[in-house]
């Protein structure tokens, strides 16, 4: 399933979503111009379990910066559309009830909790944890708890038939959330196919837990 829209118009614009986006596209285009020196870079910026942890022998406070940095890179075209997309979709309506201030914090809580969750299960890692969708998880799981009734425009694809679907953000997050469980299940440590999948685990229970501690207002039930 691929979310296109919600039906859930924000009061403010959502400033905070929009610099996130550009921050994120625009460090992409910077790593692009790194070739062929962009592993060294990732390498540097990324977060690496085992060096946080210690286990590579490197001080692991040297390293803590990477817990932040590593929220701003990735590793591809796809990588990065798919996470600005849901960031778009689903970060101006959590912004719009917490506040630029409060959102920004919640969103790098959220990720540092992502991040951990990733750590803790992969320890010894040597492989850099790069992305935005550990934070991003954060904010579908804050979306959930404050707009379970809004309805999100996705492409549900059948085989070789697809037909554009409004489904309830109380159908489409979890199941995602299940998805990504499982989908952690059938990989060691979340790695296996490349993709932290406990990462997104990890952002969304912080996201459902947080959400209330950074919501000015309650949401106002629009949806029928």
């Amino acid at each position: 399933m691929i979310p296109l829209r919600d039906d859930n118009p924000s009061s403010s614009a959502p400033i905070v979503t929009w610099l996130l986006i550009l921050v994120n596209v625009g460090v992409f285009l910077y790593m692009l111009l790194l070739e062929p020196a962009v592993e060294r870079f990732v390498l540097a910026f990324g977060a690496i379990p085992g060096e946080i942890t210690g286990r590579t022998g490197d001080a692991p406070l040297a390293h803590y910066p990477t817990l932040i940095t590593s929220m701003f890179l990735h590793g591809g075209p796809a990588h990065l559309i798919g996470n600005m997309l849901f960031l778009w979709i689903f970060g101006d309506n959590v912004e719009d009830l917490m506040g630029r201030a409060g959102f920004l914090i919640f969103y790098l809580l959220t990720g540092l909790a992502a991040v951990w969750t990733h750590i803790l299960l992969n320890p010894a890692s040597t492989a850099p944890l790069v992305g935005a969708s550990g934070a991003i998880s954060g904010v579908l799981g804050g979306y959930l708890v404050l707009f379970p009734r809004a309805r999100i425009s996705t492409v549900v694809v059948l085989g070789f038939f697809w037909r554009v679907s409004k489904i309830p953000a109380t159908f489409f997050l979890p199941f995602w959330f299940v998805l990504q469980v499982f989908s952690g299940l059938g990989s060691i440590g979340g790695e296996g196919s490349g993709v932290a999948f406990w990462a997104h685990v990890g952002g969304f229970i912080a996201g459902v837990i947080l959400v209330r501690l950074f919501a000015r207002r309650q949401s106002v039930a629009r949806w029928v």
